[in-house]
């Protein structure tokens, strides 16, 4: 799938707005999927505040973010402008403690 420049640069701007940006299904109040409610309890632990995207209310970021990251699902978590994966890497970083060090900045988001 390719994605336009309009929504590319949309998405970038997203992306752009903030350290820590999460695209997901539904808002951190009211997740629309388990996925998405796990990475937001996840950042919780260790964010004040960070930008989410609902995805849901978008059809053209939904489909554009997949193509965007070459990542077929949602949510799709950003740092620093980086990509690091969906649920399942969140979830992998957080129980190795790489994704706390990352959010503090002692190791970079493109560390893999």
């Amino acid at each position: 799938m390719n994605v336009s420049d309009a929504i590319r640069n949309r998405i970038g701007s997203i992306i752009a707005s903030d350290r820590v940006v999460l695209f997901m299904k539904g808002t951190p109040q009211a997740p629309q999927c388990g996925f998405s409610a796990s990475v937001i309890q996840i950042l919780d632990r260790f964010l004040p505040s960070y930008t989410t995207f609902d995805a849901l209310g978008d059809p053209e970021i939904r489909e554009g973010i997949k193509a965007y990251s070459s990542w077929p699902t949602i949510p799709q978590l950003y740092i620093d402008g980086e990509f690091i994966g969906g649920c399942d890497i969140v979830q992998e970083m957080f129980a190795s403690g790489e994704l706390e060090k990352t959010l503090r900045g002692e190791t970079p988001a493109s560390a893999d």
